[in-house]
């Protein structure tokens, strides 16, 4: 194939002097810097771009920007660094650039499921999926076998991506969604205001239509009108141009998301173009490498949506084809890239812009077989010039067909009746190898629609446009319905006008604009789906969806089989469901469901629009909160002891726990019931320091932990502790922990690890919002303080030997707590215990906590001291029939399921969280799980955590409950477990 044969010279914004080498489905080609993906392909003269998603048919390249449904790529070699569905219009291409096809099995040209669609396509209609994998069951193993390599749907890499991402958030006075006519006018005229300007636009470069339609201002080319624009507004302080950048969710509050395409179009990879400074040198050890995608997190006092619209097209048999184009597509291809993707076209157009196509292809020097008009008498600039330069326009009709096989080869011509429902007359055959269509155009409304306001049908302007009023919102440009460009100008300066008004700013200045004289528009045909000289079902497949192959027979027989709604025709059908969003084909489906309930356009309405309105990478939406920044680990102040001493960590929240200390080559099971014996019989020492722990103070802080604990706390005294246990509002357990008195008004509250940042949430969640009348407050004090816990009969002669407190049970009895100093630094010490055994949690400030570990290793050797880990703990506490939360509660359990019924209060004054819960039906009836001990008849094997427990083997449906906890205890010399039976 001769290299860019479909290249031709002017008005580009490529750089025709950089040659590009890129790879298409391992085959190398060229294009020029500035080139898309699609631009580059339809140079080369290269029409297939992809299999459809059902029928496995042939697809080209549509459209020119974000609404393409058939160029969906795969990027990258393979490995980490590739990226699946990448819309081949929006991606630059860049030296190196490998491109695949996302769909084609065994290849693009050969594709399996082609075969399958020719052969069975009359038997898929919609719902052929629920209604043909069902039976017989054996062959669901082919079925799935064939279904996983018919979609059309790019892979996603196995491998870590090692590209970055960032966030920015930004609070503009004004934030202007779209760089065409409209958004340009509007940030000109807010310029001189001061106001700090955000203008985004998704494409490289600002313009919009712009770019690509043969418009003038002050007797000049527009473009030369835009360029100045363009420059005012990048060298002004209080203006911020993004382009690359969708916004691609708007949400309340006038808080909209943006991303930010930043390095997609650059050859090297970002970690690349990190530099390493210098040894010795100041500064970072390494560079963070350029983002590849940035997410813009914007709040905007006003905003200012300027989306523009996308051309609809014409509806009509064989419309699929390689070849058939929207006409706008034909003139963004030839200004912006210079390239002109045929030889001989037919233009196929309801309206008056539709015919600039037909000049911009006649201008490249390419031959225009005709210019099928569906009006009569149609006048207009355009239509004048086409007359003018002898282009043959044929009125009153439409192209019905497109011809060809592997792309177009022809057009099928005939003349329409008078209500545009039936063709007359003969049938003309056009041969060409281009079909371009226009329909009219489909408003961008799609963001004025994210949060639930429902578009409006002006029949006027034959369109959906967005419901006005909205606070903070105003519209510019065409997606008002207004698609002119004198239009687009003027409603731009009138959104800037209506924004400083809103911002208490003085009114713009008039910006003198002359534009050229246009003849009055004839008017558009509302024309969706051209009339077959057969009947929808009979005739040769009209597209509606191009990338879930949905056609106008489809949606007629869904409105047969009842579906009357336009969401549950949209699921029936899967019309809209392509990572395109049906930006194409949605209305014109509205418009052909519509016509077969007998309802209006407006009256069937639209489905809802959500964010995104384009995809975004999980990597932008996490940005740099990835690894240790999405999960930061904590450390106790002992980690660097535990290190040395060889233990095993687990992740307990965001804590590093020591796990175990395996001695020698001791196994798990070895060390456990080392250090567990250590603590039955001599002493065990225990870093603790990660239960969490909330500072409670304020007059109202008894009354506050009296509804949010089941038992009551006014009695308790300073020097005291108590055992509290938490639920939520439905009766099941929360959390449970240990809180003491430290004063009248002031608490220590004691959490479960995991449970400190839930539990804390969960106390200002009810004091914020449901007893904002009490005086209380809440501090997590989790890291200010180092816990050294010693247990065992050995513990309190060890204590002994490093403070002065009296340690007797009198002086310091259960569930007690003291203030002293132990060996030298200032401590609370709290008597409770979590292991069974004589136990004392000492409590330091953190900077002191190693000192205080190494103080009481030292002094302990001589009485057995034994670090031990949370399984030996677990296992301990197991022994003692105490919960864990979490393991023993799943969120389907009450206190009187675990035997707690002792720490519920009913009659406190004021009720508890979670008493009424708990005096539902279900949970007092009868048969409940309750917590239980066993002793498996396998005393070595410990039962499976989890496992189900049965009655009877014979019936196993009849589950009897389930394994909380399992171990082998050393101490017994057995195996035992916790459960739940009913």
């Amino acid at each position: 194939m001769k290299k860019e044969v479909n290249r031709v010279q002017g008005w580009q914004a490529i750089d025709y002097g950089t040659v590009v080498n890129f790879t298409w489905g391992g085959r190398r080609m060229t294009g020029r810097k500035g080139d898309t993906i699609a631009s580059a392909l339809l140079a080369n003269g290269h029409r297939l771009v992809g299999r459809s998603f059902k029928y496995g048919r042939r697809r080209g390249v549509t459209a020119a920007g974000v609404a393409e449904p058939n160029a969906i790529f795969q990027l990258g070699k393979g490995g980490a660094r590739q990226t699946p569905n990448v819309r081949g219009t929006e991606q630059e291409i860049y030296e190196g650039l490998v491109v695949r096809s996302i769909s084609g099995w065994p290849s693009l040209r050969w594709h399996l499921m082609a075969l399958v669609g020719r052969l069975l396509g009359r038997f898929m209609p919609p719902g052929f999926y629920y209604k043909t994998f069902i039976f017989p069951g054996f062959l669901w193993r082919g079925y799935e076998w064939l279904l996983r390599r018919a979609p059309s749907l790019g892979w996603a890499p196995r491998a870590a991506d090692p590209d970055s991402y960032d966030k920015l958030h930004h609070h503009p006075d004004l934030l202007i969604v779209g760089g065409g006519p409209a958004g340009v006018m509007a940030a000109l005229a807010a310029l001189p205001s001061g106001a700090r300007i955000l203008l985004a636009d998704e494409r490289p470069r600002l313009g919009g239509s712009l770019l690509h339609e043969r418009e003038t201002i002050n007797a000049k080319d527009a473009r030369q009108w835009l360029a100045g624009a363009l420059q005012r507004l990048s060298d002004a302080p209080n203006v911020t141009l993004l382009s690359r950048t969708t916004i691609v969710g708007y949400h309340d509050h006038n808080f909209l998301v943006g991303l930010e395409r930043r390095t997609d179009h650059l050859p090297e990879p970002p970690e690349a173009r990190g530099r390493k400074r210098k040894r010795g040198a100041q500064g970072p050890e390494r560079a963070l490498p350029p983002s590849r995608q940035r997410l813009h997190r914007i709040r905007a006092r006003q905003v200012v949506l300027a989306t523009g619209a996308h051309e609809r097209p014409l509806v009509f048999a064989g419309n699929d084809l390689p070849g058939v184009m929207l006409a706008s597509a034909v003139s963004a291809y030839r200004h912006i890239y210079g390239v002109v993707p045929g030889r001989r076209l037919v233009l196929a157009t309801t309206n008056d812009q539709g015919y600039q196509a037909a000049l911009d292809w006649q201008y490249a020097g390419r031959e225009l077989v005709a210019i099928v008009d569906s009006r009569k008498g149609a006048e207009g600039r355009f239509r004048a010039e086409a007359l003018l330069r002898g282009m043959r326009v044929i009125e009153g009709s439409v192209v019905f067909e497109a011809q060809g096989g592997s792309a177009v080869k022809a057009a099928l011509v005939a003349r329409l009746s008078s209500d545009k429902t039936a063709l007359e007359g003969e049938t003309l055959v056009l041969d060409c190898d281009t079909i371009a269509t226009s329909a009219g155009w489909n408003p961008v409304l799609h963001l004025a629609c994210h949060t639930g306001d429902k578009p409006v049908w002006d029949e006027a302007r034959g369109c959906f446009v967005p419901k006005p009023g909205r606070k903070g919102m105003t519209l510019a440009g065409a997606v008002t319905g207004a698609m002119t460009l004198g239009d687009a100008l003027e409603t731009g300066f009138k959104a800037a006008e209506a924004v400083l008004a809103a911002l208490g700013q003085e009114p713009p200045k008039p910006i003198p604009l002359a534009l050229e004289k246009q003849a009055a528009d004839s008017g558009a045909d509302l024309l969706f789906l051209a009339p077959h000289r057969k009947p929808p079902s009979r005739a040769p497949k009209q597209f509606v969806d191009l990338q879930l192959d949905v056609t106008a027979a489809d949606l007629i027989l869904a409105t047969r089989e009842g579906y009357a709604s336009i969401e549950h025709i949209k699921r029936y059908t899967a019309l809209g469901f392509g990572n395109d969003q049906g930006k194409l084909g949605n209305v014109s489906g509205i418009a052909i469901a519509a016509q077969a309930t007998g309802r209006s356009i407006g009256d069937t309405g639209t489905t809802v629009f959500r964010p995104n309105y384009t995809p975004v990478a999980f990597g932008a939406m996490a940005g740099r909160d990835t690894g240790a920044r999405f999960a930061p680990a904590r450390y106790t102040p002992i980690h660097s002891w535990h290190e040395a001493a060889g233990a095993r960590f687990e992740d307990v929240g965001e804590w590093k726990r020591p796990w175990f200390y395996p001695q020698g080559s001791e196994t798990m099971n070895e060390a456990v019931s080392r250090e567990c014996l250590a603590v039955r019989g001599q002493l065990g020492i225990m870093d603790a320091s990660t239960l969490g722990k909330i500072d409670i103070q304020g007059p109202d802080a008894r009354e506050f932990l009296g509804r949010v604990y089941t038992n009551g706390w006014q009695t308790l005294q300073p020097g005291h502790c108590r055992y509290g246990l938490m639920c939520g509002e439905d009766g099941m357990v929360l959390d449970d922990g240990v809180t003491a008195c430290l004063g009248q008004s002031h608490f220590l509250m004691h959490t479960s690890t995991g449970g400190a940042g839930p539990v804390l949430d969960w106390l200002e969640l009810w004091q914020q919002t449901e007893w904002p009348d009490l005086r209380v407050r809440f501090t997590s004090v989790t890291d200010h303080w180092c816990n050294a816990t010693i247990t065992g009969p050995n513990a309190r002669r060890l204590l002994a030997q490093l403070t002065d407190l009296p340690l007797g049970n009198a002086d310091f009895p259960f569930m007690a707590w003291r203030t002293g100093d132990v060996a030298g630094i200032p401590a609370r010490i709290f008597r409770v215990a979590f292991t069974g055994e004589l136990s004392y949690e000492i409590n330091v400030q953190a900077n002191y906590g190693l000192r205080l570990w190494e103080a009481l290793l030292d002094k302990g050797r001589k009485l057995g001291v034994t670090p031990f880990g949370t399984e030996a703990m677990h296992l301990l506490r197991a022994e003692k029939g105490y919960i864990i939360i979490g393991q023993e509660t799943d969120g389907s359990v009450t206190p009187e399921d675990l035997g707690l019924g002792w720490a519920l209060r009913r009659d406190k004054p004021f009720s508890f969280l979670g008493k009424r819960g708990m005096a539902r039906a279900d949970c007092q009836r009868e048969g409940r799980k309750q917590l239980v001990g066993l002793l498996p008849e396998d005393e070595r094997q410990p039962l499976p955590e989890g496992g189900q427990l049965l009655w009877d083997p014979a019936e196993p449906r009849a589950i009897a409950g389930h394994v909380t906890s399992s171990y082998y205890s050393p101490s017994l010399s057995r195996s035992f477990a916790l459960a739940l039976v009913k």
